[in-house]
């Protein structure tokens, strides 16, 4: 009996220990990135380290030259892309990543890897699915904590970044955004919304792409009982951009006149501002 109560104190004793186990920030914090670029979305996942006056790249570094890192901390980084993506010139399907990186003085190479496992050494004997070289160049400002971001995003690339201490080395990203756009706008038209068509004008004519078809589109918006502000004022953009300069008064200051009466001093501004620049 006595042998049953030491055991079944030994057991809850044990059982409260493994519950109430110490809690304590990680050195490395883990971060999340979801960021769209035209119309697919990328997600990276990655632990940060900290130089914590450490040094970091070099032969007496943290991270040895021209040996392979995991490029971040604790598990492998993942990367997630939900389309086709180009980087570094190179085709990448839409799937799941974990990435590898070695560097030397003049550049980095970075290995891309089908996302398996959260070990990163299980990447290191497998045959990368792509690789992509890129030059290795310092940062104006001292980084810190190591930092994965995606930069200078346009409606159809980005740039990939990594930063430490004072490395900084920059990856483009590009995206198929125009055909597949283009294919959205001829289908939406079989049918098409007032906000099909502005959407597909607003498009059109922020990539200067046939102006007078995306005249024709915003003008199906503006010709309506009910335009907004902002629509005309699109009208009145590409006009200028046709250089049908009076015209494109006569509408910005119809536009200037829904804004003000909309109470939006943004458009007010931006009206006044067109006509000032068409009427000079």
């Amino acid at each position: 009996m006595k042998k049953l109560i030491v055991t079944l104190l030994f057991t809850v004793g044990f059982s409260t220990l493994c519950v109430a186990q110490l809690r304590t920030p990680a050195l490395s914090s883990s971060a999340e990135i979801k960021q769209t670029v035209g119309l697919i979305t990328i997600e990276i996942e990655y632990s940060r380290p900290s130089a914590r006056k450490r040094k970091i790249f070099g032969t007496d570094g943290l991270i040895p030259m021209d040996k392979f890192w995991r490029t971040g901390a604790n598990a492998a980084t993942k990367l997630v892309f939900s389309d086709a993506v180009s980087i570094g010139n190179k085709a990448l399907k839409k799937g799941t990543y974990s990435i590898l990186t070695k560097y030397t003085a003049e550049s980095w190479t970075i290995y891309f890897y089908p996302y398996e496992s959260t070990n990163w050494n299980d990447y290191v004997k497998q045959e990368p699915i792509l690789i992509v070289d890129v030059k290795n160049d310092t940062s104006k400002e001292y980084i810190e904590t190591f930092t994965i971001g995606l930069d200078e995003v346009t409606m159809n690339s980005a740039n990939f970044v990594l930063g430490w201490a004072q490395t900084k080395v920059v990856l483009p990203i590009k995206v198929e955004v125009h055909e597949q756009v283009m294919a959205n706008i001829e289908r939406a038209m079989a049918g098409p919304s007032g906000n099909d068509y502005f959407q597909a004008a607003l498009y059109m004519h922020e990539t200067n792409t046939d102006l007078n078809k995306a005249l024709a589109y915003i003008q199906k918006v503006t010709k309506g009982d009910s335009p907004l502000f902002f629509q005309v004022y699109r009208e009145a953009l590409i006009l200028s951009d046709l250089n049908r300069n009076s015209d494109a008064i006569k509408v910005a200051k119809k536009a200037l006149d829904l804004a003000e009466k909309a109470g939006n001093d943004d458009f007010v501004r931006l009206n006044e501002k067109l006509i000032e620049e068409l009427s000079s």
